[in-house]
């Protein structure tokens, strides 16, 4: 048990009986009556529900030892996704419902960090963002006008809003959080 001010985001805690990753920490000092607090955005590494909690200081909150491990993305084979750790060349399949919305960023090869409890996979941590290539996009309505968007269709098969100037064989960064483009690569 740790103290709520003491909380980083990466952490691992246990909440109300569920696992948590604290995503970000914000400590916010109060005044007069009013106590500070830790305000806390957290998500669920059971049903990647993300959610925002806040304790005053004072407050303990279990911490969770957990292995992190590097892992590529090798297959899927129905509902299971097959990962390797690239040391031990170990294979780990991890049923889909584990990985949330964001299994429509995995590629082959692709590198994330898994989460491990007691030697069992609890969780898969995405990049920020993945850079996909586009494999159809409309062409431009005006050339020179920048702030209207239009759809296009991603080597995943999501499709993404995206500036006017954006064309089919450009690769572009996604957001894994909201699906959203950030820039051309």
């Amino acid at each position: 048990m740790i103290p709520a001010s003491n909380l980083k985001s990466g952490m691992v805690v246990r909440l109300d009986g569920h696992l948590c990753q604290i995503l970000t920490t914000e400590h916010h000092m109060g005044g007069g009556r009013m106590g500070s607090l830790a305000h806390i955005r957290i998500r669920n590494l059971a049903t990647s529900a993300v959610g925002e909690k806040r304790f005053r200081p004072d407050e303990r909150v279990e911490m969770v030892d957990v292995d992190k491990q590097k892992l590529d993305y090798l297959y899927q084979d129905g509902d299971l996704f097959f990962f390797m750790n690239p040391v031990t060349f170990d294979q780990i399949p991890i049923p889909q419902d584990q990985l949330g919305g964001k299994v429509r960023f995995l590629s082959e090869g692709m590198g994330v960090t898994g989460l491990f409890l007691d030697e069992k996979p609890i969780a898969i941590l995405f990049p920020d963002h993945v850079d996909l290539k586009v494999v159809t996009a409309p062409a431009p309505l005006r050339e020179q006008d920048t702030s209207t968007y239009k759809k296009v269709t991603l080597e995943n098969r999501l499709e993404v809003l995206t500036p006017q100037f954006i064309k089919e064989g450009d690769t572009v960064r996604v957001d894994t959080e909201t699906g959203k483009y950030l820039n051309r690569v």
